[in-house]
């Protein structure tokens, strides 16, 4: 299995995530897309991350599609461990909380943050690269509050996001505030909810390869790898 994608794109982390709780070991291909490379196109049209390719399978694009892909596939093996639930409105509800992150969340909070503060410093100017918009970032973190306290407001009511066991909407949301937590962005002291029910997935197994990422001339916060912050 190949997985294309790129360090710090919030949905190849989600798939990153969702296959380490599979207890699968891709290998990566990082994939800057903005450079829009010949054979990645080909792979996915969309020219987005992340996409898995299987041998004698035909590429898998987009991580709520990656991730349908592997519950049919794998789903069943991981019994009680599932991450996705048995019964209709518990998916329906996990299935509406993993499209608010991988959405929402995104276009609000992580896409801008990401755009402007680390793919901006590898793109030249006809990409798009060049200083980070200022606007763009204020707007970003505003937003980012938000999405951090509905988050502290599920983990408030739930032992998960979703229900009473973890699934794709816990990894899809912690995957999305992992890239802002690298940055400094993320007002942990704002909500001990969101910020201990994300410590507890921080300290999973599954996190540590995220955790060890890092941008050449760009530290993590201290936030980032410390699990009891």
């Amino acid at each position: 299995m190949y997985l294309h994608h790129h360090p710090f794109c919030p949905h190849s982390r989600f798939v990153r995530l969702l296959l380490a709780e599979y207890g699968l070991e891709p290998e990566l291909v990082e994939e800057r897309v903005w450079e829009r490379r010949s054979g990645f196109l080909a792979l996915n049209p969309a020219g987005e991350t992340p996409v898995i390719v299987e041998e004698m399978q035909a590429s898998v694009p987009g991580a709520t599609i990656i991730a349908e892909y592997l519950d049919e596939t794998r789903g069943l093996a991981l019994a009680p461990h599932r991450l996705l639930p048995e019964d209709p409105a518990g998916r329906v509800e996990v299935r509406r909380l993993t499209q608010w992150f991988h959405e929402k969340m995104y276009v609000e909070a992580t896409e801008p943050l990401v755009r402007e503060r680390i793919h901006k410093r590898y793109m030249n100017r006809e990409q798009g690269g060049g200083p980070p918009d200022a606007t763009a970032l204020r707007m970003a973190r505003s937003n980012l509050r938000y999405h951090l306290k509905y988050i502290g407001w599920l983990a408030k009511a739930r032992k998960w996001l979703a229900g009473e066991r973890i699934s794709q909407a816990d990894l899809a949301a912690a995957a999305h505030l992992s890239v802002a937590d690298y940055l400094g962005d993320v007002p942990w002291d704002e909500d001990e909810h969101a910020r201990d029910w994300y410590a507890r997935i921080k300290s999973r197994p599954t996190f540590r390869a995220l955790l060890n990422e890092s941008i050449p001339g760009m530290p993590p916060s201290k936030t980032y790898a410390d699990l009891d912050f």
